[in-house]
């Protein structure tokens, strides 16, 4: 009745963070997750691509701004200082478009966003939003601010340690666990009053877990399978609270799950700053205290260095404060290192699937701060950018990796879009909003 009086017309959107289409199908044909299964099965899901690079903060941002990374300005979970080349986590204040809450609030519309990854800390929206990782003080990771107290008395989590990963899958499993407890109660305390237009809730709890333990879910004779699918059991079971509510709305409604990029079994890490060094075009001057650490760059000595997750930049004075030679002669490198980078093996296979120019794949008036060139791995390859490493391939603990694409979407009205952005332009054609 509530509904029909105030005449809302509602979106719940579902994060499933890292979740592939291809593993969701296959979790779900034995019956363990049903929850899912009523999604994953459906001829309203299928797999889409994720934008590049293929990572939370820079998809989270496309889904909610509608736009590419050159549209909205997040190219990765860092950046660089063009002085002092020392690397930064980006927060929320790089994203530089509006999101469908803002755009939404214009119109008097009123969005409740749970878990939001790359949205600490929390900038003011109508309604309420709880940022997600990277948030670690509830008091910034909230709007309106009262909502701090509410959480911390009911010990609400912002995010699981994963700190002893691989080495502690128990310690691991009882992370996430309190992580999806959380989520949980949120949905339980800021759904029932029904005032809000959009209800947005993140599950990360997957892209925990399958960095450290992707083989143990997707292989059924690993050892350690039957403990994660028993905690997949309890992930499906907050699945069904969300898909219970969406049920119990009068309409005109609309459901949206999908995930911010696909993941696989990592075959090796390669750290592009090993090759880099190899080629003669990167110097460090000691190497660095810690693999964040790119202030060890020789900038009068280095052509070119590489950032998570295979960004290359070239160290040009129209850009940063010691670059070494002129946009023009930067031009007829990144074509070199186009041509060999598409060379790299590892035990006689390629490693890229392609490398970008970013003018060919991001559009927006942020173009101008990408990376000079986006490497984008066949799937199995984890591209890093490290400062202290000395091999260029290995394991280094993480034994899952993002894939730009099979990433899980899901819609009630059967849309179809290509990637993360298109999905997230879908929400603004549904309020009647231009992203």
């Amino acid at each position: 009745m509530h509904d029909q009086l105030n005449g809302r017309t509602r979106l719940v959107v579902l994060g499933l963070d890292g979740l592939p289409f291809s593993l969701a199908q296959s979790l779900c044909r034995d019956g363990s997750l049903p929850n899912l299964a009523t999604l994953a099965l459906s001829s309203n899901a299928r797999a889409i691509r994720a934008e590049l690079p293929e990572l939370s903060p820079v998809n989270w941002a496309s889904f909610v701004t509608g736009k590419n990374p050159g549209g909205h300005g997040v190219f990765g979970f860092s950046q660089i200082d063009p002085a002092s080349y020392a690397q930064s986590l980006v927060d929320s204040s790089a994203i530089k478009a509006s999101s469908i809450f803002e755009r939404m609030g214009e119109k008097g519309l009123t969005s409740k966003v749970l878990n939001l990854p790359g949205a600490y800390p929390a900038k003011p929206i109508p309604g309420m939003m709880v940022a997600g990782f990277v948030a670690h003080d509830l008091q910034k990771a909230v709007h309106p601010p009262f909502l701090a107290g509410i959480l911390a008395g009911e010990g609400y989590v912002l995010e699981a340690d994963t700190t002893r990963g691989a080495k502690d899958p128990d310690y691991l499993l009882s992370q996430v666990r309190a992580t999806l407890r959380s989520r949980a109660r949120a949905l339980e305390l800021f759904w029932p009053d029904l005032s809000w237009d959009l209800f947005m809730l993140v599950l990360t709890e997957t892209d925990r877990l399958f960095h450290f333990f992707y083989p143990a879910v997707a292989n059924p004779q690993h050892a350690l399978h039957g403990a994660f699918m028993e905690f997949l059991a309890e992930w499906d079971r907050v699945i069904g609270l969300v898909l219970e509510r969406f049920d119990a709305l009068k309409g005109p409604k609309r459901l949206i799950v999908l995930a911010d990029h696909g993941f696989t079994e990592c075959i090796t890490e390669v750290d592009l700053n090993v090759w880099l060094m190899s080629q003669g075009i990167l110097t460090l001057k000691d190497r660095g205290t810690n693999e964040y650490d790119s202030q060890a760059i020789a900038p009068h000595e280095s052509a070119a260095f590489a950032l998570d997750p295979g960004r290359i930049f070239i160290n040009v004075k129209e850009r940063f404060a010691r670059g070494v030679f002129h946009q023009y002669i930067a031009d007829k490198l990144k074509d070199e290192l186009k041509a060999s980078l598409m060379e790299l093996s590892h035990e006689g296979k390629p490693i890229m699937a392609a490398v970008h120019d970013p003018r060919e794949i991001y559009s927006g008036p942020f173009t101008f701060k990408a990376p000079d060139l986006i490497c984008e791995a066949r799937p199995g390859y984890a591209l890093t950018g490290k400062f202290d490493r000395l091999q260029l391939c290995g394991l280094h603990g993480r034994f899952g990796v993002h894939t730009a694409g099979d990433a899980f979407y899901y819609d009630s009205q059967g849309s179809s879009p290509a990637t993360v952005s298109e999905a997230g332009r879908e929400m603004f054609t549904y309020f009647g909003l231009e992203a």
